[in-house]
């Protein structure tokens, strides 16, 4: 039996030296170490051998079973490794690449507008003043001479979150706000934000949308100081060959009020399809403050005027930009918003 167990280790390390994989491997293993291989079939016929036979053949047993799994650890082992290094070859990032290019961001058009609105009224000395965007029917209406039942409400229809809680419609209630902290003090202010209106979504209109409001307020504030700093604007927004026309108009918080054109940037005034062939393109809405405004916001009418001014930031970058259509402002399409890339 001894004889047997010898050549079943040299015949087991012969074929172990010419295996060439891990499914040969364990094969050979289940041939020579299973519970059926060759080794167990031999060690099965130690129940005939005498008493002091069995411990040296055990023990030969065992040093056979010792060098045939020495052999299967190392070239498992072997196996693993080369298996890893093959991997770590396969899915090696070579760093020294370039990497893909990332695209150029750029400002949203109606943030670009909104910052040259800003950057222009800032260097007429104007300062900024923000509010809350959710408002009491007092500071959005009330307090701007729109009482009630006034039916100039009604083109300002908005989201309310109670009867006396609302969405604000216009920037107008941080005029109020501004003009309650100042004590009586002289105003100069631009107010930006986004507003909310209860309006269907079409090429010109948009239920929220974003609003600059101006208000001014001194001793001997004259409406020659609103057109002024209009035609100042306009000419910093769209150039020095831009002006404008004021036509009569109504709000209920100015007094007298107008309609603010500006000559059609398509067509300088000529007259084309963009401006109706009118040479005109409005822009915005203005007036003197109305006395009873100044009197909520602790002003004397009798003793300080102002005026105050307000335009939409997307109508201006519809201008601006020769855009015919505001939901473009609002998809984030980059075919569209990479054009201001370039700009």
């Amino acid at each position: 039996m001894k004889e047997r167990l010898e050549a079943l280790r040299a015949e087991a390390l012969q074929e172990l030296q010419g295996v060439d994989g891990p499914q040969q491997l364990n094969d050979l293993r289940v041939k020579y170490l299973g519970k059926k291989g060759a080794l167990t079939e031999i060690l099965r016929g130690m129940g005939g051998l005498s008493a002091e036979e069995r411990p040296v053949i055990g023990q030969v047993g065992n040093d056979v079973r010792a060098a045939i799994e020495a052999v299967i650890e190392t070239k498992q082992a072997a196996f693993q490794q080369a298996e890893t290094e093959n991997r770590l070859r396969a899915e090696t990032i070579d760093v020294t690449l370039p990497g893909n290019k990332l695209g150029a961001g750029a400002v949203h058009p109606l943030n670009k507008v909104a910052q040259e609105i800003e950057d222009a009224f800032i260097g007429m000395g104007y300062s900024i003043a923000e509010g809350p965007e959710v408002e009491t029917d007092f500071f959005n209406f009330e307090a701007l001479n729109l009482p009630k039942n006034h039916p100039a409400r009604d083109m300002q229809d908005s989201f309310y979150v109670t009867d006396e809680i609302l969405m604000r419609t216009h920037t107008s209630p941080v005029q109020v706000r501004t003009m309650k902290a100042m004590n009586g003090k002289p105003v100069k202010v631009i107010c930006p934000g986004k507003v909310y209106r209860r309006d269907d979504d079409d090429a010109t209109h948009s239920f929220q949308f974003n609003q600059i409001e101006g208000l001014v307020i001194g001793p001997n504030i004259r409406m020659s100081d609103l057109k002024g700093t209009l035609l100042q604007f306009v000419q910093l927004m769209f150039g020095k060959q831009a002006q404008i026309r004021l036509r009569p108009s109504f709000f209920p918080f100015t007094e007298p009020s107008a309609e603010v054109d500006v000559t059609c940037v398509q067509c300088g005034g000529h007259g084309c399809r963009m401006c109706k062939h009118t040479g005109w393109l409005e822009i915005l809405g203005c007036g003197m403050v109305h006395p009873r405004v100044l009197e909520m916001g602790g002003y004397d009418p009798e003793e300080v005027s102002g005026f105050a001014f307000g335009m939409g930031v997307e109508r201006i970058a519809l201008l601006k930009y020769g855009i015919d259509d505001i939901r473009h402002f609002y998809t984030n399409d980059l075919r569209f918003l990479s054009q201001f890339v370039r700009m």
